[in-house]
Protein backbone atom coordinates (compact mmCIF):
# COMPACT_ATOMS: atom_id res chain seq x y z
CA UNK A 1 0.00 0.00 0.00
CA UNK A 2 1.69 3.40 -0.65
CA UNK A 3 2.17 5.93 1.94
CA UNK A 4 0.54 9.05 3.03
CA UNK A 5 -1.60 11.55 1.15
CA UNK A 6 -1.25 10.81 -2.38
CA UNK A 7 -3.22 7.14 -1.79
CA UNK A 8 -5.78 9.32 -0.54
CA UNK A 9 -5.45 7.79 3.04
CA UNK A 10 -4.34 10.81 5.78
CA UNK A 11 -2.73 8.06 8.15
CA UNK A 12 -3.11 10.66 11.29
CA UNK A 13 -0.84 9.83 14.43
CA UNK A 14 -3.72 8.20 15.80
CA UNK A 15 -5.00 5.70 13.66
CA UNK A 16 -3.72 2.33 12.58
CA UNK A 17 -0.70 0.25 14.20
CA UNK A 18 1.72 2.23 17.02
CA UNK A 19 4.98 0.74 15.63
CA UNK A 20 7.76 3.17 15.91
CA UNK A 21 7.14 6.13 13.25
CA UNK A 22 4.69 4.45 11.73
CA UNK A 23 7.30 2.46 9.89
CA UNK A 24 6.75 -1.15 8.58
CA UNK A 25 6.74 -4.02 11.24
CA UNK A 26 9.24 -7.13 10.77
CA UNK A 27 9.08 -9.78 13.33
CA UNK A 28 11.12 -12.21 11.55
CA UNK A 29 13.92 -11.25 12.25
CA UNK A 30 16.16 -13.50 10.05
CA UNK A 31 14.73 -11.31 7.02
CA UNK A 32 15.25 -8.08 8.39
CA UNK A 33 15.95 -5.57 5.93
CA UNK A 34 16.47 -2.26 6.77
CA UNK A 35 18.94 0.81 7.96
CA UNK A 36 17.47 0.73 11.59
CA UNK A 37 15.99 -2.15 13.45
CA UNK A 38 13.87 -0.47 16.07
CA UNK A 39 13.36 -3.24 19.21
CA UNK A 40 11.71 -2.82 22.16
CA UNK A 41 13.36 -4.37 25.50
CA UNK A 42 10.11 -4.16 28.35
CA UNK A 43 12.15 -5.07 31.20
CA UNK A 44 12.34 -3.56 34.83
CA UNK A 45 13.49 -5.48 37.33
CA UNK A 46 16.64 -3.65 38.11
CA UNK A 47 16.01 -2.60 41.65
CA UNK A 48 15.29 0.56 40.69
CA UNK A 49 13.10 2.89 43.39
CA UNK A 50 10.07 2.88 41.25
CA UNK A 51 9.07 0.42 38.66
CA UNK A 52 7.18 0.98 35.62
CA UNK A 53 9.94 1.17 33.08
CA UNK A 54 8.50 -2.03 31.26
CA UNK A 55 6.18 0.37 29.60
CA UNK A 56 8.79 2.55 28.11
CA UNK A 57 8.75 0.89 24.92
CA UNK A 58 4.76 1.27 24.22
CA UNK A 59 4.72 5.02 25.56
CA UNK A 60 7.55 5.84 23.22
CA UNK A 61 6.12 4.15 20.19
CA UNK A 62 2.98 5.97 20.43
CA UNK A 63 4.58 9.00 21.66
CA UNK A 64 6.38 8.35 17.57
CA UNK A 65 3.65 8.41 15.98
CA UNK A 66 3.03 12.15 16.27
CA UNK A 67 6.35 12.08 14.24
CA UNK A 68 4.91 10.02 11.08
CA UNK A 69 5.06 12.30 8.43
CA UNK A 70 2.81 11.35 5.14
CA UNK A 71 5.14 13.13 2.89
CA UNK A 72 7.97 11.08 3.81
CA UNK A 73 10.25 12.90 5.50
CA UNK A 74 11.34 15.97 8.22
CA UNK A 75 12.19 19.27 6.97
CA UNK A 76 14.27 20.99 9.42
CA UNK A 77 14.23 24.82 8.74
CA UNK A 78 17.34 25.87 10.85
CA UNK A 79 19.49 22.93 8.82
CA UNK A 80 17.94 23.47 6.00
CA UNK A 81 17.71 19.68 5.72
CA UNK A 82 15.03 16.94 5.01
CA UNK A 83 15.64 14.21 7.54
CA UNK A 84 14.79 10.47 6.84
CA UNK A 85 13.11 10.74 3.57
CA UNK A 86 11.48 7.30 3.49
CA UNK A 87 13.40 6.48 0.66
CA UNK A 88 16.21 6.67 1.60
CA UNK A 89 16.39 5.63 5.58
CA UNK A 90 14.93 2.37 5.73
CA UNK A 91 13.70 2.17 9.28
CA UNK A 92 11.42 -1.13 10.48
CA UNK A 93 9.93 -2.26 13.78
CA UNK A 94 10.85 -5.76 14.96
CA UNK A 95 8.65 -5.79 17.94
CA UNK A 96 9.74 -6.74 21.49
CA UNK A 97 12.01 -9.19 23.02
CA UNK A 98 10.24 -11.58 24.85
CA UNK A 99 10.57 -11.12 28.86
CA UNK A 100 10.46 -13.94 31.09
CA UNK A 101 9.28 -11.57 34.15
CA UNK A 102 11.29 -12.09 37.56
CA UNK A 103 13.99 -13.99 35.17
CA UNK A 104 17.02 -11.20 34.24
CA UNK A 105 19.24 -13.94 33.05
CA UNK A 106 16.34 -15.22 30.90
CA UNK A 107 15.31 -11.99 29.91
CA UNK A 108 18.48 -10.64 28.69
CA UNK A 109 20.04 -13.56 26.98
CA UNK A 110 16.41 -13.00 24.75
CA UNK A 111 17.12 -9.49 24.18
CA UNK A 112 20.69 -10.03 23.69
CA UNK A 113 19.75 -12.75 20.85
CA UNK A 114 17.56 -9.98 19.74
CA UNK A 115 20.33 -7.40 19.00
CA UNK A 116 22.83 -9.49 18.04
CA UNK A 117 19.96 -10.70 15.28
CA UNK A 118 19.66 -7.15 14.04
CA UNK A 119 23.88 -6.69 13.80
CA UNK A 120 23.79 -9.53 11.68
CA UNK A 121 21.42 -8.50 9.47
CA UNK A 122 23.32 -5.22 8.56
CA UNK A 123 20.50 -2.88 10.51
CA UNK A 124 21.37 -0.57 13.10
CA UNK A 125 19.41 -1.43 16.36
CA UNK A 126 17.60 1.51 17.81
CA UNK A 127 16.73 0.16 21.37
CA UNK A 128 13.49 1.22 23.60
CA UNK A 129 14.41 0.39 26.90
CA UNK A 130 12.89 -0.44 30.18
CA UNK A 131 15.58 0.48 32.66
CA UNK A 132 18.69 1.38 32.24
CA UNK A 133 19.70 -2.82 32.47
CA UNK A 134 18.83 -3.48 29.46
CA UNK A 135 22.08 -1.96 27.99
CA UNK A 136 23.81 -5.31 29.41
CA UNK A 137 22.52 -7.19 27.14
CA UNK A 138 22.71 -4.48 24.29
CA UNK A 139 26.55 -4.25 24.68
CA UNK A 140 27.04 -7.75 24.90
CA UNK A 141 25.47 -8.13 21.36
CA UNK A 142 28.52 -6.51 20.04
CA UNK A 143 30.89 -8.51 20.87
CA UNK A 144 31.58 -9.47 16.99
CA UNK A 145 30.93 -5.91 16.42
CA UNK A 146 33.51 -3.59 18.24
CA UNK A 147 35.54 -2.10 19.41
CA UNK A 148 32.83 0.61 20.53
CA UNK A 149 33.52 3.41 22.52
CA UNK A 150 29.97 4.33 24.72
CA UNK A 151 28.95 7.30 25.44
CA UNK A 152 26.08 7.94 28.33
CA UNK A 153 24.00 11.06 29.05
CA UNK A 154 22.45 10.30 32.49
CA UNK A 155 21.96 11.39 35.81
CA UNK A 156 24.07 8.70 37.51
CA UNK A 157 26.89 6.82 36.69
CA UNK A 158 26.00 3.31 36.76
CA UNK A 159 29.04 1.86 37.85
CA UNK A 160 27.74 -0.33 40.87
CA UNK A 161 29.29 -3.16 40.83
CA UNK A 162 27.69 -5.59 42.88
CA UNK A 163 24.75 -4.03 45.31
CA UNK A 164 22.20 -6.63 47.47
CA UNK A 165 23.45 -9.39 45.33
CA UNK A 166 22.68 -8.02 42.16
CA UNK A 167 25.49 -7.70 39.15
CA UNK A 168 22.78 -6.66 36.44
CA UNK A 169 20.51 -4.29 37.62
CA UNK A 170 20.13 -0.82 36.50
CA UNK A 171 22.72 0.47 39.24
CA UNK A 172 25.30 -1.79 36.70
CA UNK A 173 25.11 -1.61 32.96
CA UNK A 174 28.05 1.05 32.63
CA UNK A 175 30.73 -1.27 34.82
CA UNK A 176 29.10 -4.41 32.72
CA UNK A 177 30.26 -2.52 29.66
CA UNK A 178 33.41 -1.79 31.01
CA UNK A 179 34.58 -4.76 31.47
CA UNK A 180 33.95 -5.71 27.86
CA UNK A 181 37.48 -5.94 25.99
CA UNK A 182 35.85 -4.31 22.80
CA UNK A 183 34.59 -1.42 24.77
CA UNK A 184 37.59 0.95 24.43
CA UNK A 185 36.06 3.77 26.94
CA UNK A 186 33.23 5.20 28.28
CA UNK A 187 32.14 9.71 28.25
CA UNK A 188 29.38 9.74 30.66
CA UNK A 189 27.44 13.11 30.58
CA UNK A 190 25.38 14.80 33.07
CA UNK A 191 26.39 12.69 35.91
CA UNK A 192 25.04 14.74 39.18
CA UNK A 193 23.40 15.30 42.68
CA UNK A 194 23.16 11.96 44.98
CA UNK A 195 24.65 9.21 42.64
CA UNK A 196 23.42 5.29 42.78
CA UNK A 197 27.22 4.58 42.67
CA UNK A 198 29.63 5.09 45.64
CA UNK A 199 32.69 7.56 45.50
CA UNK A 200 34.54 3.76 44.99
CA UNK A 201 32.53 3.46 42.00
CA UNK A 202 33.93 7.03 40.46
CA UNK A 203 37.29 6.31 41.26
CA UNK A 204 36.65 2.95 39.56
CA UNK A 205 35.28 4.11 36.52
CA UNK A 206 38.03 6.87 35.89
CA UNK A 207 41.00 4.33 36.65
CA UNK A 208 39.44 2.39 33.39
CA UNK A 209 39.96 5.61 31.46
CA UNK A 210 36.29 7.10 31.87
CA UNK A 211 35.57 11.09 31.47
CA UNK A 212 32.25 11.63 33.78
CA UNK A 213 30.93 15.21 33.31
CA UNK A 214 27.90 16.96 35.15
CA UNK A 215 25.23 19.27 33.50
CA UNK A 216 26.99 22.26 34.98
CA UNK A 217 30.48 21.25 34.01
CA UNK A 218 28.95 20.31 30.69
CA UNK A 219 27.66 23.58 30.30
CA UNK A 220 30.68 25.68 31.32
CA UNK A 221 32.26 23.57 28.81
CA UNK A 222 30.21 24.21 25.91
CA UNK A 223 29.09 21.83 23.21
CA UNK A 224 32.17 21.69 21.49
CA UNK A 225 34.02 21.42 24.94
CA UNK A 226 31.99 18.55 25.30
CA UNK A 227 32.62 16.43 22.47
CA UNK A 228 36.44 16.95 22.78
CA UNK A 229 36.40 15.14 25.75
CA UNK A 230 34.88 11.97 23.67
CA UNK A 231 37.53 10.31 21.33
CA UNK A 232 37.75 11.26 17.61
CA UNK A 233 36.97 8.68 15.01
CA UNK A 234 35.95 5.92 17.45
CA UNK A 235 32.65 4.02 16.71
CA UNK A 236 29.73 5.43 19.04
CA UNK A 237 27.14 3.33 20.83
CA UNK A 238 25.02 5.98 22.60
CA UNK A 239 22.91 4.95 25.33
CA UNK A 240 20.24 7.80 26.64
CA UNK A 241 18.55 7.58 30.04
CA UNK A 242 15.57 10.03 29.97
CA UNK A 243 16.47 11.32 33.46
CA UNK A 244 19.45 12.76 32.00
CA UNK A 245 16.84 15.25 31.05
CA UNK A 246 15.65 17.51 33.69
CA UNK A 247 12.46 16.15 35.45
CA UNK A 248 10.55 19.54 34.45
CA UNK A 249 10.85 18.33 30.46
CA UNK A 250 10.85 14.54 31.65
CA UNK A 251 9.02 13.89 34.34
CA UNK A 252 7.51 10.31 33.54
CA UNK A 253 10.96 8.22 35.11
CA UNK A 254 11.64 5.98 37.92
CA UNK A 255 14.88 8.20 39.76
CA UNK A 256 14.05 11.90 38.49
CA UNK A 257 17.00 14.16 39.14
CA UNK A 258 16.78 17.82 39.48
CA UNK A 259 19.40 19.82 37.76
CA UNK A 260 19.31 18.02 34.15
CA UNK A 261 19.63 18.96 30.75
CA UNK A 262 17.35 20.39 28.56
CA UNK A 263 16.22 19.21 25.25
CA UNK A 264 19.43 21.36 22.58
CA UNK A 265 21.55 20.97 25.08
CA UNK A 266 21.73 17.18 24.41
CA UNK A 267 20.64 17.63 20.74
CA UNK A 268 23.40 19.91 19.70
CA UNK A 269 25.60 17.04 21.51
CA UNK A 270 24.05 14.39 19.50
CA UNK A 271 24.48 16.35 16.58
CA UNK A 272 28.11 16.92 16.72
CA UNK A 273 28.74 13.45 18.15
CA UNK A 274 27.74 12.33 14.47
CA UNK A 275 30.52 14.23 12.87
CA UNK A 276 32.92 13.10 15.05
CA UNK A 277 32.47 9.53 14.57
CA UNK A 278 30.66 6.75 13.53
CA UNK A 279 27.16 6.06 15.83
CA UNK A 280 26.69 2.19 15.79
CA UNK A 281 24.36 1.24 18.01
CA UNK A 282 21.50 3.54 20.67
CA UNK A 283 19.20 2.94 23.23
CA UNK A 284 17.43 5.06 25.68
CA UNK A 285 15.84 3.88 28.75
CA UNK A 286 13.90 4.63 32.26
CA UNK A 287 10.88 5.98 30.72
CA UNK A 288 8.12 4.97 32.79
CA UNK A 289 4.66 6.35 31.98
CA UNK A 290 2.73 6.10 35.05
CA UNK A 291 4.41 9.01 36.25
CA UNK A 292 3.66 11.27 33.63
CA UNK A 293 -0.16 11.96 32.92
CA UNK A 294 0.62 14.53 30.23
CA UNK A 295 2.69 12.07 28.70
CA UNK A 296 5.21 14.95 27.43
CA UNK A 297 8.39 11.80 28.73
CA UNK A 298 7.31 9.90 25.74
CA UNK A 299 7.49 12.72 22.90
CA UNK A 300 10.68 13.42 24.38
CA UNK A 301 11.78 10.27 23.95
CA UNK A 302 10.45 9.89 20.70
CA UNK A 303 11.49 13.25 19.45
CA UNK A 304 15.12 12.95 20.42
CA UNK A 305 15.09 9.23 18.87
CA UNK A 306 13.82 10.00 15.67
CA UNK A 307 16.22 13.59 15.19
CA UNK A 308 19.20 11.51 16.41
CA UNK A 309 18.34 9.07 13.56
CA UNK A 310 17.92 11.84 11.22
CA UNK A 311 21.68 13.47 11.98
CA UNK A 312 23.22 10.00 11.76
CA UNK A 313 21.70 9.23 8.54
CA UNK A 314 22.43 12.55 6.99
CA UNK A 315 26.04 12.53 8.41
CA UNK A 316 26.52 8.93 6.96
CA UNK A 317 24.33 10.31 3.08
CA UNK A 318 27.73 13.04 3.29
CA UNK A 319 30.29 10.23 3.77
CA UNK A 320 29.30 8.04 0.87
Amino acid sequence: MAHGYEAGRLDLPFVGHCTFGKRPICTDWNTIDADVAVLGIPYDMGTQYRSGARFGPRAIREASTLFSFGHGGAYDHEDDVTYLPLDKVRIVDVGDADMVHTDTARSHANAELAVRKILERGAMPVVLGGDHAINIPCVRAFSEHGPIHIVQIDAHLDFVDVRHGVREGHGNPMRRAAEQSYVTGLTQIGIRNVSSTAKEGYEDARARGSSILSVRQARRLGTQGVLDKIPQGARYYVTIDIDGFDPSIAPGTGTPSHGGFLYYEVMEILQGLVKRGNVVGVDLVEVAPAYDPSGITGFLAAQVLLNFIGYIFEERGKKK
